[in-house]
């Protein structure tokens, strides 16, 4: 009976010691490399088991395995036992575990850690971070998108975890992080350096519309077109290329956001120091044209003094011109300086001063008077305008076209396109305007087939028409007419037809009106002249004489 109780208490003794010196499968365990064969580790892990491990399984990406007999190394059993009799185990496995183990630590520290990539993945790269593998997204690899990751495979280099979960066995890290970190460092001590008025050595690296980024050892600055030459710059490439070395002026530092503003003309002679002296006011100076806007045309005098030719001052005839259909790009021309302002940095140029008023010179050329022919350029409800020499135009107002016409009458005569002849009557050189007369330029008709007559004079006259109200009758080439009442002083002689065209009568003139050249012309007028002379020259009516005695001694007196 005490046997058979000792020998219960040392089988319980010996299954508790199993289980208490067995290890547990899903654990990591201790063992040692007994030999090497066929690419694989036989390890022993204790308690008379033993495993193989491939040996891959002990080198790093990229690497040859370090491992040799004897070396004790860390495994993890999956099982304690397969089908040979050999424990399962695993030496990846058992990194992972002592990896996840210091990266769970290294995340909640926001410490770095070191991996290498080693594979590519859709979106990224697969980083091996000492036995866990992480996933490095695409746009975490570096500051600027990478063309070409080649270089950075299986080296070995710090990266920041973003994100991990064990149970899903997620890992996301970063090199771009450690990089920003990095050239923030250095950007820091790099501006710590400089100072603003300071003149540095930098490399050109990119080249925009609106300017030029200028590696200063460790950071850029940015150079800005506008301040690159004194003269215009229409593009940064004109005067930098990518690579070049450039001497640039610190202007700008921003502590807070580390931006750098630089410049390279600040670095030259300010042309606009000397400007007043070398352009006084007035003066005549060739120039290059740069620029053409709207409102005018921006013309170089010298590299980095420009003025402006506004629209207005750029030709004596055309106005209403867009300025690039008179100048060109890169045309030279003669300006004149019309004004200075050296706080704004302007110039006020004139075109059209540096060749004559064409007004003044067609008023030299063409007196009052003169006669001129041009081209009817436009028909207008006041009148005509015509082409003339100078490229400018007089007008021909509508009382000027005709004599005989109404106005509105007489344009009609006129089509756009005709060549016509007309008089210079008036030039007004400020108001840069010429009056024409078409009408002038057989003479004054009427002024010359009446100079010598006035009112109460008696002329001879011709009828050329006869009408119910009276007769049409001509003088000199100019018509009149004489109503039914003034045919004559009898009542009943009033009659028109009693002339014939052709007969030549005598009529007394009542009236010269130049405005509406007319005479006012009468018989009737005429015979009670007649009658009153004879009375004062040879009777009074009070005399007893009959008025057919006094004009019967007036006409034998005649005889």
């Amino acid at each position: 009976m005490a046997q058979n109780t000792s020998m219960e208490e040392f089988e319980a003794l010996l299954n508790e010691s199993f289980e208490m010196d067995t290890p547990e499968e899903g654990s990591v365990v201790k063992g040692k490399v007994i030999a090497i064969e066929a690419g694989q580790a036989i390890i022993d892990v204790g308690y008379k088991m033993e495993g193989r491990v491939e040996l891959k399984e002990f080198a790093n990406p990229g690497e040859a395995p370090e491992i040799s007999v004897g070396d004790e190394v860390e495994v993890y059993l999956r099982a304690a036992e397969n089908a040979r009799g050999e424990a399962v185990i695993s030496r990846e496995m058992a990194r992972r575990e002592e990896a996840w183990d210091r990266l769970e630590k290294a995340y909640a520290d926001d410490q770095r850690v070191e991996g290498a990539i080693f594979g590519r993945v859709k979106g990224g790269f697969t980083v091996d971070l000492g036995g866990a593998v992480a996933f490095l997204p695409g746009s975490q690899v570096d500051v600027r998108p990478v063309r070409d990751a080649g270089p950075l495979m299986g080296l070995k280099q710090p990266f920041q975890i973003l994100k991990m979960d064990r149970r899903r066995g997620n890992i996301v890290v970063s090199r771009r992080a450690i990089l920003e970190e990095s050239r923030a460092e250095q950007r820091a001590e790099v501006i710590g350096n400089l100072s603003e008025g300071q003149a540095v050595d930098g490399v050109v690296k990119n080249i925009t519309e609106y300017g030029a980024f200028v590696d200063l050892g460790g950071v850029d600055g940015l150079l800005h077109v506008t301040d690159m030459a004194w003269r215009r710059v229409n593009h940064p490439s004109e005067i930098l290329s990518i690579g070049e070395t450039v001497k640039v002026q610190v202007i700008k530092i921003n502590k807070e956001t580390h931006r750098i503003s630089l410049g390279m003309k600040q670095l030259q002679e300010d042309p606009w120091d000397l400007v007043g002296a070398k352009y006084p006011l007035s003066s005549v100076h060739k120039g290059r044209v740069t620029n053409i806007t709207d409102y005018g045309a921006f013309v170089e005098l010298e590299p980095g003094v420009e003025g402006l030719v506004h629209v207005s001052e750029m030709s004596w005839t055309k106005k209403n011109v867009h300025p690039g259909k008179i100048v060109s790009t890169s045309q030279e021309v003669d300006v004149m300086v019309l004004e200075i302002d050296g706080a704004k940095r302007r110039v006020s140029l004139g075109l059209k001063q540096t060749m004559r008023n064409p007004w003044e010179v067609f008023a030299e050329t063409h007196p009052e008077g003169t006669q001129v022919e041009g081209e009817v350029k436009n028909i207008t409800e006041f009148g005509l305008f015509i082409g003339l020499d100078g490229d400018i135009d007089g007008m021909v107002h509508l009382s000027d076209l005709s004599w005989d016409e109404r106005g509105e009458d007489a344009i009609q005569n006129y089509r756009k396109g005709d060549m016509v002849s007309a008089v210079v009557s008036e030039v007004d050189v400020e108001k840069e305007r010429i009056s024409l007369s078409i009408k002038a330029l057989g003479g004054d008709k009427f002024a010359e087939a009446v100079g010598g007559v006035k009112r109460g004079s008696v002329i001879t006259v011709e009828v050329t028409a006869i009408e119910d109200g009276g007769i049409e009758v001509e003088y000199e080439g100019m018509k009149s007419f004489i109503r039914r009442s003034d045919l004559s002083r009898d009542r009943a002689e009033q009659r028109p037809e009693r002339f014939s065209v052709g007969d030549k009568v005598d009529v007394r003139v009542t009236n010269v009106d130049s405005k509406t050249r007319r005479l006012g012309l009468s018989i009737k007028a005429r015979e009670i002249a007649e009658e009153k002379e004879a009375v004062e020259q040879y009777g009074s009516s009070d005399s007893g004489a009959s008025l057919g005695d006094i004009l019967g001694a007036a006409l034998k007196s005649g005889d």
